[in-house]
């Protein structure tokens, strides 16, 4: 039974954390739409929290995008005065990139997947809990697009159904939580969605 932060008590470190996190990601919105980013960054958390992680994971999964999205090093510097070391390290796990331009997909990609290998349990579960909901969005989104969808993504439909595919190898490899079994599930749906359309 995963053991919940402090009988269910985040402290005002995470409050503040949530704060930065909507004000570094306050003008982007979800790919091709309206929904604003903190949306994303809020069910990762509360995934990340229901699966029994620490506070420092939880704040973590709500600044899992800051680096790659909203300032690479300069936000990393912040992250770490604000929250701490270990904060810094599971964003970093959860990071593919931190220039712009960023480097070419495939490779970004690749590189990620191959780092999940090393990666800690805190990175693990964050990892899982962004894909996870990411993926959920896919089903939803694809119930309701169809084929459309794959126009906003850089790996298009072949390649992110291998990103995804290919991460959650990696991640069912490396942990049997509950979280990565309900990954698995969704990631199976999403190709029976796509298969029988």
């Amino acid at each position: 039974m995963p053991k919940y932060i402090d009988q269910g008590i985040l402290s005002e470190r995470f409050d503040q954390a949530l704060s930065f996190a909507s004000r570094l990601h306050s003008k982007q919105v979800r790919k091709s739409s309206d929904i604003p980013y903190i949306a994303h960054l809020l069910a990762v958390t509360a995934l990340v929290i229901e699966d029994g992680g620490g506070e420092d994971e939880a704040i973590a999964a709500l600044l899992h995008d800051a680096v790659e999205d909203q300032g690479g090093g300069t936000t990393r510097e912040e992250i770490r005065r604000r929250f701490g070391d270990r904060v810094v390290a599971i964003v970093d796990g959860c990071s593919d990139a931190e220039t712009m331009p960023k480097p070419p997909w495939r490779e970004r990609k690749e590189r990620f997947i191959a780092s999940l290998y090393d990666a800690s349990a805190e990175v693990i579960r964050v990892t899982a809990a962004d894909k996870l909901h990411n993926a959920r969005a896919l089903c939803m989104e694809y119930d309701t697009n169809g084929d459309a969808i794959w126009d906003r993504f850089k790996g298009g439909r072949n390649g992110t159904l291998w990103y995804y595919s290919e991460s959650t190898k990696v991640l069912s490899d490396r942990s049997d939580s509950q979280l990565v079994r309900e990954l698995v599930r969704v990631v199976d749906e999403l190709y029976q969605i796509i298969q029988s359309a």
